[in-house]
């Protein structure tokens, strides 16, 4: 059993940037792969990015990719997304989710989810 909590989210003005964090419980955190998702109000969860474990590949949407990282330390069981030269169309609820094995973009296929957090994009 894996739980997952984000925080760090919160309001920021477009141009700038926030950096979210998701706290694993679970001795076996760093043989999964982390993801990172966000829906925005009528909109379907997306993809944002995914760390695999094994090389510690990353993996970006396409609208996110050169503004976004993603990244992972093990020793505090804890996935960040540093988000760069945020635009309004960033504005969503973030969740933070996990996987046993390799690196997927469905949401279908991870295993366990936090709650989410709201980063709110300003003009």
């Amino acid at each position: 059993q894996v739980q997952l909590v984000e925080s760090g989210g919160g309001l920021v003005q477009a141009g700038g940037s926030l950096r979210i964090f998701c706290a694993a419980s679970g001795r076996t955190f760093s043989v999964y792969t982390m993801g990172w998702f966000r829906q925005a109000p009528g909109k379907e969860r997306e993809f944002v990015a995914a760390y695999y474990w094994n090389g510690g590949t990353t993996y970006y949407a396409d609208s996110v990719k050169g503004r976004f990282t993603i990244s992972r330390d093990n020793a505090k069981n804890t996935v960040y997304l540093q988000m760069n030269s945020l635009k309004n169309e960033d504005t969503a609820v973030y969740y933070c989710a996990c996987r046993r094995g390799s690196y997927s973009y469905t949401s279908e296929a991870y295993d366990y989810w936090g709650q989410g957090t709201q980063v709110t994009v300003s003009s």
